[in-house]
């Protein structure tokens, strides 16, 4: 299992000037085509879902891995969406993040109340996508357990976010940059 966590770390790769000029982005991709690497990450964040009821993904990335994830546990995933991308009543949260804001959405009757879900996306930079998602699912009733995410870029401070704003929400990178 190490052998293929260094591997999909080997294939996270850097765009440089995406999606605007001065933003390093951390490609995924490579990881996702390669199945074992693939598996393995999936399979790292399967003991923080211990006890959970649903899975949550946030867009777009966070997608893949969640639904992946929510699939090999045998439970519900729930899409957290950009702004007018679902069809019924939704809760919205807006959010920042390194390169201007954004809204995302969740339907209202996704998580049943007292619910425990785990909250997945692919990076954690700012922390402006995860708080938004938090909020989304409190405000739906249910209680987020954690949040987990592929690759973490600790210079931009969304951990220390996440922990001020809520120190009972443990964080979990499966690596660190």
């Amino acid at each position: 299992m190490e052998q293929s966590l260094d591997r999909a770390r080997s294939l996270i790769r850097d765009v440089e000037d995406f999606p605007l000029p001065g933003i390093l982005f951390r490609d995924l991709t490579p990881l996702l085509g390669d199945g074992p690497s693939f598996q393995a990450i999936v399979s790292e964040f399967i003991p923080w879902a211990n006890h959970v009821d649903a899975i949550a993904g946030l867009e777009a990335r966070g997608f893949i891995f969640a639904a992946a994830l929510a699939h090999s546990l045998n439970i519900g995933f729930v899409p957290i969406r950009k702004h007018g991308k679902l069809p019924s009543l939704t809760h919205q949260e807006s959010y920042g993040l390194e390169y201007g804001s954004d809204v995302v959405e969740m339907h209202q009757d996704a998580i049943a109340p007292g619910a425990r879900v785990l909250i997945i996306d692919d990076v954690l930079a700012t922390g402006g996508t995860a708080l938004a998602g938090i909020r989304l699912v409190e405000r739906a009733g249910g209680i987020v357990t954690g949040v987990g995410t592929v690759l973490e870029i600790d210079s931009l401070g969304g951990r220390t976010r996440i922990s001020e704003a809520y120190p009972s929400i443990p964080v979990h990178s499966i690596f660190v940059m």
